[in-house]
């Protein structure tokens, strides 16, 4: 049976192995867009790389930094200014080079 929370209680409890496992993968995830970024601005190789969805990724990621500081969660906006960094470095990268 569910139970409501408590008045002051969290609507959901803290910790758990999905909580510790989010911060590593935001990491890991963003690790794995670097080389993206690289092709884009050290080797100046923009062919094949779709100016559409990579602006879609930086909208997303803004609209997600404001659901993120509006919520005060720190996992989601902290993240999310990495996303817009690497999502605008790829944007930028492809307008400058083409």
């Amino acid at each position: 049976m569910h139970y409501p929370p408590q008045h002051g209680a969290p609507a959901r409890p803290d910790g758990g192995l999905l909580d510790k496992i989010l911060p590593v993968l935001s990491i890991f995830t963003l690790a794995m867009t670097a080389p993206q970024v690289w092709s884009v601005w050290v080797n100046g190789k923009t062919e094949g790389v779709s100016l559409l969805s990579w602006c879609a990724y930086l909208l997303a990621a803004c609209l997600w930094l404001a659901d993120g500081l509006r919520k005060k969660d720190k996992t989601i906006w902290v993240a999310c200014i990495g996303w817009i960094a690497m999502d605008a470095a790829v944007v930028i990268g492809v307008l400058v080079r083409h």
